[in-house]
């Protein structure tokens, strides 16, 4: 019984990081926060999208990882979305053995939540806001956005570092 157990989570790990590889999406991003010291701040997001007319796999997926929020979108797409530095790096660890199209960024999103998670934004080095900066430029260098991507100088400038 308990073979079979794992079995099915390996079979539920492969499934997830499949349907990532396909119709999802790893940010890493900077936002704006009116509550912190510098003004803003690190996001990581795991996002998982699905027509509206077939959400129900988003919501079996967030049972599994018992992790996320659901929303519907005003274009017809329902979206799982998932944040946090060390519920990302958990899920990552979990699914990296299993993505394929999207392993770069994954591995990419993971070193950010592992940095992220052991040291406090106003305790990060320069060095670590810097390979935090590359790791932004190298998962929007591989994801589809149609808004502008900002650049290297773009996000040294919004970190107050100079090149």
């Amino acid at each position: 019984m308990g073979s079979q157990s794992k079995i099915t989570k390996e079979t539920e790990r492969a499934y997830i990081a499949g349907f990532l590889d396909g119709d999802g999406s790893l940010m890493l991003q900077l936002k704006k926060r009116s509550d912190s010291e510098r003004g803003i701040r690190f996001m990581t997001t795991i996002c998982f999208y699905q027509d509206t007319r077939h959400e129900k796999t988003l919501y079996w997926i967030k049972k599994v990882l018992k992790i996320g929020y659901i929303s519907n979108r005003n274009d017809g797409m329902t979206e799982l979305r998932i944040n946090g530095y060390k519920q990302i790096r958990n899920i990552l660890k979990n699914l990296l053995p299993y993505i394929r199209f999207k392993k770069f960024q994954g591995f990419a999103l993971l070193k950010a939540c592992e940095i992220l998670s052991d040291t406090k934004f106003s305790k990060l080095s320069k060095k670590q806001l810097i390979k935090l900066v590359d790791l932004i430029l190298v998962i929007q260098s591989e994801n589809y956005v149609t808004k502008k991507k900002k650049t290297r100088i773009e996000l040294f400038k919004i970190l107050d570092l100079t090149p």
